[in-house]
């Protein structure tokens, strides 16, 4: 935390984008000055928060010094993510964040130390040891936030770390061949665009003959899934959309490949998660085939026959792992929001007892080669991520992280509570309520939280600094999931598609609706916020019921869907018009142009907030540029933050704990006051 002090002379916040582009600064020059630090200081003598120098800040009154203290403990919380068990070992590697970003480290045994392993300005999440050997492993970051990802392997005798890409393009989805010599992944090297199917030996990272294309292939949406027992097929999968996607063998010699999963059909599916059997001879996998929901089916590669084996469950399956002998499946579900873990008999086909864990999200789950060791993380409304394992041979559950929540006790934070409302056309939207604390009487003000995506959908996990909202200031907080959202099944997972945009809209006015029949809340005083999708959803919102809101946050939110669109990166154009529209046909352009929130702003007249990171690769900085000028016209107060080393919402601690600080002192300004 940077700390100056508000004198008479004291420089302006214009010092923080002192290094901005010029275009930036023509931008901010035209627009409404600043406050400087002293014009907007209490006292001449207060202390401020100042933003560091990656940030560039607009229209953000100074932070007093005595709001960051009272709110600091709610920005140490941790967590911890699993990233890979070691081959022959009974230890881990996991990542989590001691300093600014996220890094990876080892764990040697349940509640062991955890050894810091890679230091980097930026997150490093993603972490995977090959399937023989243990002595390296192969890790995935980007720089500043632009999600083009290089892979790097890091030697555990030395600690020395070897570039296995380009160090340009964009390289995801690594995932180890049996013998642990090769890595199968996706790239954007040739073109920048197109996704190919490369192949890498992290052991010979400077030979061309061993880090080569495999197969050319056309749009953003490929990746590899799997190996083949013997090493020479790998399982593709090719996204369309959300709702459809489809299955390949590839030949890991040539890159010739066979669609396992028939096209042309009237019914779009989705496939996913696809694992070879342990005699290859059929494939696991996830599949809305049939089915409203994601049901686990086998595939036999030479009949083509399915089995589907959770046809009890109605609900989505949406991750699992086969065990290395082959005879335990172990997955998990989304039952409301909630996650279950299961574990099923590959020979009987019957669930065997699972351990019973704390409500909440049950996620990643991944064998130890062992066989008897299955590892997951675990979160809830009371506990940040943390990873777990359970030994199937005795039940036992072990615990391998614990995170810190800033010295407060979490017993305080509110309990998600699952709420319904009716909507305009009688279909039912569900989310999530978080009351405030016990201590605060009559009717709370609300902020409605949207989720990104679209598809997407809000779950209950931990709220991190959110929680301040509800236990310091008495809000009280609602995640919905509108229609599109996941988890509810594909036909709703389309209602928002294309020209029915407006229809999800309508779900969030039926929420006010809603929250006005509540006793204890006070539609009054209702802000709206979201990230991604969830704040071109924000966005929407406050152009179409200005009337019933206070004020808005939007972060990285489109602003409108044409422009969106057109500069969004090459790898994800085709996928987003699938979802959107595509803004090439002349009917549909019109149609986004008229519902876009930039075309509507003069709708504004409540408070805005917006955020944005620089070097943003799926929503660039430009949608949040042409929303704040346009609003700033109708003398709409409009407060604006950006980091210039950030890319689709901020991640380095020093600048989401600023945009935390400036988001309370803005919420105390215009939805309390």
């Amino acid at each position: 935390m940077k700390i100056v002090r508000a004198f008479p002379h004291a420089k302006s916040l214009w010092t923080a984008m002192c290094a901005a582009p010029i275009v930036w600064l023509a931008v901010l020059i035209v627009s409404a000055p600043l406050p400087t630090l002293a014009q907007s200081a209490k006292s001449s003598q207060e202390v401020v928060v100042a933003p560091n120098e990656n940030l560039i800040v607009e229209g953000v009154p100074p932070i007093p010094k005595s709001l960051a203290d009272q709110a600091d403990r709610y920005t140490n919380f941790r967590a911890a993510f699993f990233a890979s068990w070691h081959p022959t070992k009974r230890e881990m590697l996991i990542s989590t964040r001691f300093a600014d970003t996220f890094q990876i480290h080892q764990v040697k045994m349940p509640a062991g130390a955890r050894t810091q392993l890679t230091f980097y300005a930026d997150d490093v999440r993603s972490a995977k040891y090959p399937p023989k050997g243990g002595d390296s492993f192969v890790f995935s970051k980007d720089i500043g936030g632009g999600e083009f990802y290089q892979l790097y392997r890091y030697e555990e005798s030395t600690g020395a770390v070897t570039l296995l890409t380009d160090g340009k393009s964009r390289n995801i989805g690594e995932v180890w061949c049996n013998d642990g010599t090769k890595i199968a992944y996706s790239s954007t090297r040739r073109d920048g665009k197109d996704v190919d199917i490369w192949l890498g030996e992290p052991a010979h990272p400077d030979d061309p003959k061993t880090n080569r294309m495999l197969a050319q292939m056309t749009g953003g949406g490929w990746g590899a899934l799997d190996w083949s027992p013997d090493d020479k097929q790998i399982l593709i999968l090719e996204e369309i959309s959300a709702n459809e996607t489809y299955l390949w063998l590839m030949d890991a010699s040539t890159g010739d490949k066979t669609l396992l999963t028939a096209k042309g059909g009237t019914e779009k599916i989705a496939y996913a998660n696809a694992k070879f059997s342990k005699d290859g001879k059929g494939i696991y996998l996830t599949t809305d085939k049939d089915s409203e929901f994601q049901r686990l089916a086998y595939l036999d590669l030479s009949s083509k026959k399915y089995t589907f084996l959770t046809e009890h469950i109605h609900w989505d399956v949406e991750d699992f792992d086969l065990s290395s002998d082959g005879k335990t499946i172990a997955f998990t579900t989304n039952e409301d929001g909630f996650g279950i873990l299961h574990l099923r008999d590959t020979k009987t086909g019957k669930e065997k007892p699972a351990p019973k864990l704390p409500a909440g999200l049950i996620f990643g789950v991944k064998w130890h080669h062992n066989g008897r060791d299955l590892a997951f993380g675990v979160t809830g409304s009371r506990s940040p991520s943390d990873v777990y394992s359970v030994d199937v041979t005795t039940g036992k559950v072990d615990r391998w992280t614990s995170s810190e929540t800033g010295g407060l006790n979490p017993a305080s934070f509110s309990e998600a509570e699952l709420v319904h409302w009716k909507t305009f056309d009688g279909k039912s939207i569900s989310g999530f309520l978080y009351r405030p604390a016990a201590r605060f009487t009559g009717k709370r003000p609300v902020i409605i939280d949207i989720h990104g995506g679209p598809e997407g959908q809000f779950r209950p996990a931990f709220l991190g600094r959110n929680n301040y909202y509800m236990n310091e200031l008495g809000i009280a907080m609602i995640f919905p999931n509108v229609r599109g959202s996941t988890g509810y099944g594909k036909t709703f997972l389309t209602l928002d598609n294309g020209f029915l945009r407006e229809d999800s809209y309508k779900d969030i006015n039926s929420l006010f609706d809603w929250i006005a029949q509540q006793p204890d809340l006070d539609s009054s005083r209702v802000m709206i916020t979201g990230g991604s999708y969830g704040g071109f959803m924000t966005l929407a919102v406050a152009t179409n019921y200005n009337d019933r809101l206070r004020c808005s946050v939007d972060i990285v939110g489109p602003s409108n869907l044409v422009t969106f669109l057109e500069n969004t990166s090459g790898y994800r154009q085709d996928l987003r018009r699938v979802e959107y529209g595509d803004e090439r046909d002349p009917k549909m352009r019109a149609f986004l142009e008229r519902i876009a929130p930039a075309n509507n702003a003069q709708k504004i007249s409540k408070p805005l907030f917006v955020i944005q990171g620089k070097n943003d690769p799926r929503v660039p900085w430009t949608e949040a540029q042409q929303m704040v000028a346009v609003v700033r016209k109708n003398g709409t107060p409009v407060w604006f933050l950006m980091a210039k080393d950030e890319g689709h919402g901020f991640s380095k601690k020093k600048n989401v704990d600023y945009q935390f600080y400036a988001t309370v002192l803005f919420i105390q300004q215009f939805l309390l006051n």
